[in-house]
């Protein structure tokens, strides 16, 4: 069988986690990392794969690679993912899919123009404490929906806004904010259990004043036919990352599924139900202090293989991706923000 073979844009953290995952995939094959650093600095010379400065001149070099996988800024993302497209590449972007519903919609268009593919990176859907509550919701187990309340707790100090080695993180132009940065994973998975919300209103504040956006908020709104919610949110937590939690109370059941990712069942007592076992693992991404993120991104590897392979399902797709900015877009555009 064919191997895929993919390509890294933007070699940090989280683009070193794609490429090592790549490698070990016997179905894929790194053929190429582009980043404006010098391997040695990103510590990737290892990889052994031709290295470019620029998109450009990687489009350009002829590589024989089918998708490409975008893990730079945010605010680079639509631009980026556009150009790969129109050099005939399908495309894996890491979170948040854009900055603007208009810069997602572009990819979405240019894609359906270019018939390629586009896989947006919402890794903690794969949580199977996530996956178990998505199937208690369409099969009906909780009757009426009444409420949501989602809570995002984490830390980001002075140790994160470090402009000599993170030169994008909190700007506006390139990192948007802490909903499309740290938080986006939580509102898609709220998008993708609930569905769209409405009649938002949000109160933002920035505490720790170290980026170009408020850092903390609440943020409340309905969605359904009868349900509300919540959506508290800050990353003015002391010294380390609390929790990522989403508690729902419903006609016949409460549950609360919590841990940093979301990846622990706090309680669950459902009517006539009995808690089956989930396997879940407790390895995150190690990226030093901040640990980054949900240990799951080979399965949205393994996803790009399965459905260019197999015709298989995108886990998350672009119009997806649109939507959870769509959502971001709106909360801000409603905020009032404290004196």
């Amino acid at each position: 069988m064919k191997k895929i073979h993919f390509a890294v844009v933007g070699c940090g953290h989280i683009g070193k986690r794609h490429a090592a995952l790549i490698n070990v995939n016997p179905q894929a094959e790194l053929t190429a990392t582009i980043d404006i650093k010098e391997p040695s600095d990103l510590d990737i010379e290892k990889l052994n794969v031709p290295h470019y400065f620029s998109l450009t001149d990687f489009l350009s070099s002829n590589s024989n690679t089918d998708v490409v996988v975008i893990a730079t800024p945010n605010g680079l993302h639509d631009t980026q993912a556009i150009e790969c497209i129109k050099a005939g590449k399908h495309v894996v972007i890491e979170k948040p899919m854009a900055l603007t519903t208009t810069g997602a919609q572009n990819i979405i268009d240019t894609a359906t123009r270019y018939q390629k593919n586009v896989f947006v990176v919402m890794q903690n859907r794969f949580s199977a404490p996530v996956a178990w509550l998505k199937k208690i919701i369409d099969d009906n187990f909780t009757g009426e929906i009444f409420s949501v309340q989602l809570n995002c707790f984490w830390n980001r100090d002075e140790r994160y806004y470090q402009p000599a080695t993170n030169n994008w993180h909190g700007t506006k132009d390139l990192d948007g904010g802490v909903l499309f940065t740290q938080f986006s994973h939580f509102i898609d998975i709220f998008y993708w259990l609930f569905g769209n919300i409405k009649n938002i209103h949000a109160v933002l504040h920035s505490y720790k004043q170290l980026a170009a956006f408020d850092d903390s908020g609440v943020v409340t709104f309905s969605f359904g036919n009868n349900s509300i919610g919540c959506l508290n949110f800050s990353t003015a937590v002391w010294n380390k990352n609390f929790e990522s939690s989403i508690t729902i109370i419903a006609e016949t059941g409460t549950i609360k599924i919590g841990g940093q990712y979301m990846d622990t069942v706090e309680y669950c007592d459902i009517k006539n139900y009995t808690m089956p076992a989930l396997t879940t693992s407790t390895i995150q991404n190690d990226y030093g202090h901040y640990k980054g993120s949900a240990f799951n991104h080979h399965f949205i590897i393994q996803n790009v293989i399965d459905v260019l392979y197999n015709n298989a399902s995108i886990a998350a797709t672009a119009e997806e991706g649109l939507k959870v900015v769509s959502i971001i877009e709106n909360i801000y555009k409603s905020a009032e923000r404290m004196c």
